[in-house]
């Protein structure tokens, strides 16, 4: 099953942590800096703990350098 969540991102935060604004919206406060993908990748592997699926189920699929994001997870699949 495929789903779409928004993310609004704020990289570069003292403390790392995603909140959930609603069944589709969550909040990411990263401690990377959005340099090099390392936010991005920070977000990814938060995700991936928070929905407990591996990291290649999920991408960014709108908003790779933006702040707004829209990011597809793919739930079918949970081992991969």
């Amino acid at each position: 099953m495929r789903r779409l969540v928004r993310v609004k991102v704020f990289p570069g935060s003292s403390k790392s942590g995603l909140q959930q604004k609603s069944e589709n919206s969550f909040v990411a406060k990263l401690k990377s800096q959005p340099r090099g993908g390392k936010a991005n990748k920070e977000l990814l592997r938060m995700l991936s703990s928070f929905f407990g699926i591996p990291e290649k189920n999920i991408r960014i699929s709108r908003g790779l350098y933006s702040r707004n994001k829209i990011i597809e997870i793919n739930t079918s699949e949970k081992d991969g």
